[in-house]
């Protein structure tokens, strides 16, 4: 497997007006309760697989993370808080039944394993990327990059001016 392309020598990411992010962890904590959290693990990536075959679902980008042999977190980057909303109440999706039979198998788990949610509407000209010499990450993954507009700009200075 070869190394993704970089995006460029210095960009930023070319996101205009507000920005959402949510984050989703899940943290295991009984390993012998596999059948407490290996459901709610596995439903993450049907949901994301969903998520990606559905070009107007309003998920951009999206990021696992592990924080260790028993924390797993996912950073996602939203077109809307509505389009979020919408995956999580839509019926018709993975989301509600894997929510609902984690909800019932937590009842009787003891505390096995948790799971935990944020989301971030940040401000239009709240928010700063800058990428040197890497493929696009984040923000820069969701909705693209573009050239760092002066050379010596500062991220301060462009959060100072309000300009994303």
């Amino acid at each position: 497997m070869g190394v993704a392309p970089t995006s460029g020598r210095r960009v930023t990411a070319a996101a205009e007006g507000d920005v959402v992010v949510f984050l989703i962890g899940l943290r295991i904590n009984r390993w012998r309760a596999v059948r407490h959290w290996l459901p709610a693990l596995a439903a993450m990536p049907r949901m994301l697989k969903e998520l990606s075959r559905d070009g107007d679902s309003g998920l951009l980008a999206r990021r696992v993370l592990a924080g260790g042999p028993r924390v797993f977190t996912v950073v996602q980057y939203w077109e809307s808080r509505e389009k979020l909303l919408a995956y999580a109440s839509d019926p018709s999706g993975q989301h509600r039944p894997a929510w609902a039979a984690f909800n019932r198998r937590v009842r009787g788990s003891k505390g096995s394993v948790g799971i935990w949610h944020e989301t971030y509407i940040v401000p239009a000209g709240s928010y700063e990327s800058v990428y040197v010499d890497m493929p696009p990450a984040g923000l820069g993954a969701a909705w693209g990059v573009e050239p760092v507009g002066r050379r010596g700009e500062r991220a301060a200075q462009r959060l100072a001016s309000g300009a994303a």
